[in-house]
């Protein structure tokens, strides 16, 4: 007898169609940094930095589902290992970026005034900083997550999981709100730091973690596959997607990048809900998928290879934005393919089973 579509969804180890996913993201990225075509009539070509909040969406589903599997298997997931492997697959290459960066802008520069700021990459505090060291302002994103990876995990063993859907939309109004400037206060400074916690990016880390609680429950799953489980779903949510990133406001804050990061979840979820979605042709296509495996390093790599670049072409008097482009992006994934073949790979054997 096949299985049912939720007993293939709780069996599957690996989502064919997520790595297609990040190559897009990271598309997006380089593209923000770097963009070969521009035009104030289309906003959508100046919203590539919206790339980060949609791998934000995806990793709080990805962490979640797997702390929440690993519940069911053993009647509990271990906090240990969960910070293990989260240290094993971000510190690595992360700590090498921020070193290798930080020493030739304080030490070979001669930037001692950028010194200060130093600590504060280390210590994930990045997206809090008034002033970035050049290169590092990406950090801010992996600062939210493992900001937000410091409290989830534990509101998932103390709160009761029926009540976790309530506390997660909870933090998603408080979250919109602060953005919003809603809620009022100042941000307090603390030395280089502008510290205000509900204007920090948490609600796609909740919507994802949210669609993989409701995912992980049979009901939940026929809910959301009733509405997204047609082949034709995850094309026609980009669509909309798109659509929404010309045509919102300048200023998202509040509202409109909450009904983005709606329609990302909704994307996400009919990716999972059934791998056969049109376009997986494209999603699997290994080239696409393999840009999107390697796709943590290109985000840490690509600022200095961009930088490389720009150096290189300048000299020899070559400025148009798509070489600039795409010559960048492509000495982003071979720094980022390397750096996986030998640093991440290496630590990765240190990673616990569980």
């Amino acid at each position: 007898m096949p299985l049912s579509r939720f007993e293939a969804y709780k069996g599957r180890l690996r989502f064919s169609n997520l790595d297609g996913l990040r190559f897009f993201c990271i598309f997006m990225v380089l593209w923000h940094h770097a963009p070969p075509v521009s035009s104030e009539n289309f906003a959508i070509l100046s919203r590539g930095f919206l790339g980060v909040d949609f791998f934000f969406v995806l990793s709080g589903f990805l962490i979640t589902t797997l702390l929440l599997r690993e519940k069911e298997k053993f009647g509990k997931f271990s906090l240990r290992n969960f910070y293990i492997r989260r240290i094993i697959r971000i510190i690595p290459v992360y700590y090498f970026v921020v070193t290798c960066v930080s020493f030739y802008y304080v030490v070979i520069s001669d930037r001692v005034d950028l010194a200060q700021y130093v600590p504060f990459y280390y210590f994930f505090l990045s997206n809090f900083l008034t002033t970035d060291i050049p290169t590092l302002g990406p950090t801010w994103s992996l600062s939210v997550e493992e900001q937000f990876y410091l409290v989830w995990p534990i509101i998932l063993l103390a709160v009761p999981l029926r009540y976790i859907f309530h506390v997660g939309i909870l933090l998603i109004a408080l979250n919109v709100a602060g953005i919003a400037g809603l809620l009022g206060g100042a941000p307090v400074p603390v030395g280089p730091l502008l510290i205000r916690l509900p204007g920090a990016t948490y609600a796609p880390l909740i919507l994802g973690s949210l669609l993989a609680y409701a995912l992980n429950t049979k009901i939940g799953f026929e809910i959301l596959e009733s509405i997204f489980g047609s082949r034709w779903s995850a094309f026609v949510l980009t669509i909309a997607l798109l659509v929404f990133m010309q045509i919102l406001p300048k200023d998202l804050r509040g509202a409109p990048n909450l009904a983005l990061h709606l329609v990302m979840t909704a994307i996400l979820a009919s990716l999972v809900i059934r791998e056969d979605v049109i376009g997986k042709y494209l999603l699997q296509l290994e080239p696409i998928k393999r840009f999107g495996v390697v796709s943590y390093g290109v985000y840490l790599y690509h600022l200095l290879a961009l930088d490389v670049t720009n150096r290189g072409l300048f000299a020899i008097g070559i400025s148009n934005s798509w070489i600039i482009f795409l010559s960048y992006s492509a000495l982003a994934y071979v720094i980022a393919e390397f750096s996986f073949r030998t640093i991440e790979k290496y630590f990765q054997k240190f990673r616990p089973d569980s």
